[in-house]
């Protein structure tokens, strides 16, 4: 994701080409509550059993680094399906690409105000596992992935809203919440039957999704009247269109001197929220080899900032951008042995823009 998409000013870019496996998919059911006051509720603070947390003082180790995607274009957000050790990617789709079923190719500009992604299934090594390719889903800002003894369940934005830029630009965003199963080879709508749609209550756009596999919870990053917040929930009772939040707290807007408010992910473990901001090296002020990428802990129960430190991880890539966060448990026997992920976009070389990824963790609880 590019440093347009931000705390309070969102947005994207890119081109390239890609081949496309054969399609397959089946009616859309849709678990809408957006007329359903009832379920507009929150909850008191205190609601989250407290757990350790992250220290981001941590030092960060690397997972992967600089691996190619299915798509040329930078790595939007990322997240695991621990049980079977894969790691999926989202980006926004490459100019120039025709789908099968599309008149002709569209460009990178076309791709993103129709809300176009391409997901990409790997490996924990970086090899590529499948593709798939999402039209009409939105900026693939924060993505999770659901394990289940039947596959992985991708939970996404869906039903792109095409919104003009200050700059002029065009993107899509999402405007509900959609659960599918990964299919390698597939293309989807917002309308295929192969994925359920949930929504929130009626006003709410700018809807993105991560997931705790530890605790069994989803977190909603949404805009509401205008305003950033996140809302917690316990995942079965989400899925049955239950919509009492255990936690809701507004998108915090202190920042240390020298940080800055672009917003590039976000997951959650335990009791705390996690927030990843930052810059491209040469952007909004960040400088290699510190740049201004921090992170920021969130107590669910207060609303408040526990701690928020920079990270230079992945310092020494070109270009570094931030992008996406997620919770790794290597070892699904060990579920309290869990990484927190960042994501990081480069280039490929200085004379190469195709894009690459890198995911760089830290692991101390506290």
């Amino acid at each position: 994701m590019l440093d347009r998409r931000q705390l309070l000013r969102l947005a994207g870019v890119g081109v390239g080409a890609a081949a496309v496996p054969a399609i397959a998919i089946a009616s859309t059911r849709l678990v809408d509550r957006a007329s359903d006051t009832d379920h507009r509720e929150t909850t008191t603070p205190g609601a989250v059993t407290a757990t350790k947390r992250f220290d981001l003082d941590d030092g960060s180790d690397v997972l992967l680094r600089e691996i190619g995607l299915a798509g040329t274009r930078v790595l939007q957000s990322f997240a695991f399906d621990n049980a079977s050790g894969h790691l999926f990617t989202v980006q926004l789709m490459d100019g120039g690409l025709r789908l099968p079923g599309e008149s002709r190719a569209y460009s990178g500009a076309e791709r993103d105000a129709n809300g176009d992604l391409c997901l990409t299934r790997l490996d924990t090594s970086g090899r590529i596992l499948g593709t798939m390719y999402l039209r009409g889903f939105g900026h693939g800002v924060q993505i999770g992935v659901e394990s289940t003894s039947s596959g992985s369940f991708l939970w996404t934005e869906t039903k792109a809203v095409p919104t003009t830029n200050t700059d002029g630009t065009v993107d899509g965003w999402g405007s509900r919440l959609a659960r599918f199963k990964f299919a390698n080879g597939t293309i989807l709508t917002p309308d295929s039957p192969a994925l359920t749609q949930h929504s929130l209550e009626s006003g709410v756009d700018r809807t993105t999704v991560a997931l705790d596999p530890v605790h069994s919870r989803l977190t909603v990053r949404c805009r509401v009247g205008g305003v950033f917040r996140y809302r917690l929930y316990d995942l079965a009772a989400f899925k049955s269109g239950g919509r009492t939040a255990l936690a809701d707290v507004a998108q915090p807007t202190d920042l240390q001197p020298g940080y800055t408010d672009v917003f590039q992910g976000f997951t959650t473990f335990g009791s705390y929220l996690y927030l990843l901001a930052g810059s491209q090296y040469g952007a909004n002020g960040s400088v290699a080899p510190d740049g201004n990428t921090f992170i920021t802990c969130v107590d669910w129960n207060t609303g408040g900032i526990v701690e928020q430190k920079p990270t230079k991880a992945g310092y020494s890539l070109l270009y570094r951008e931030p992008e996406g966060m997620a919770i790794q448990v290597p070892d699904p026997a060990a579920p309290q042995a869990v990484r927190l992920c960042s994501g990081f976009g480069s280039v490929t070389s200085a004379t190469d823009s195709r894009k690459k990824a890198s995911i760089y963790y830290k692991d101390l609880l506290i």
